[in-house]
């Protein structure tokens, strides 16, 4: 058994407006560099492996969180929203017949933007990524993204991307998963705190 810990990146000025980032490499705001700079990651997971997207907004975030080394892998890239990049779900809404946007938004895993990646499509380059870090061995700390993570969700719950999420996450804290020898993963512990709660004296 392999773990992977994965941590989303800090917030980035379209995270703020609501805008789909996919492959576009838009930096943390000051904001997200802020709020990045209070998480501390735990005693357990300092020792272990640095993966990153190559995406200057994760990049950024391993960074700040006290990556030494940290390996840039490409099979982490967030979900490619194509053509709808730089909008909003609203504004894409508004862009054409709003039922025609929700059928689409409705096919779940096959949901696939215009020139961008369908999340199954996310699913099956991740799956590459873990059987090598299951065949590795070695237990990983990965920055990635929400589209990433989302998909990493659905492998190991069998969750269609329909509906509620089977667990709620929290953006800000750290997901560990259970890789099996061929790259299957399982749920180990979620919403792992990224913040550092201050000594009360007694």
């Amino acid at each position: 058994m392999t773990l992977l810990a994965v941590i989303r990146h800090g917030p980035t000025e379209w995270n703020a407006a609501r805008k789909l980032q996919g492959m576009s490499d838009i930096p943390l705001s000051a904001e997200g560099r802020a709020l990045v700079a209070t998480w501390k990651l735990p005693e357990e997971f300092r020792p272990w492996r640095f993966l990153s997207s190559p995406l200057e907004r994760a990049q950024e975030t391993a960074k700040l969180l006290g990556a030494q080394t940290l390996m840039v892998e490409p099979l982490l890239r967030e979900m490619s929203f194509g053509e709808w990049e730089g909008f909003t779900v609203k504004e894409l809404a508004a862009r054409g017949h709003p039922d025609e946007f929700q059928a689409l938004a409705d096919k779940g895993l096959d949901m696939l933007p215009p020139g961008g990646e369908s999340p199954r499509m996310v699913i099956e380059r991740l799956q590459t990524l873990l059987k090598r870090l299951a065949q590795e061995g070695h237990p990983t700390v990965a920055v990635c993204h929400k589209g990433v993570i989302r998909a990493l969700l659905s492998l190991a719950t069998g969750w269609p991307m329909l509906g509620r999420q089977p667990v709620k996450l929290d953006w800000s804290s750290l997901h560990c998963f259970r890789l099996d020898k061929d790259g299957t993963p399982t749920l180990d512990r979620i919403n792992v705190s990224l913040r550092e709660i201050a000594d009360i004296a007694p």
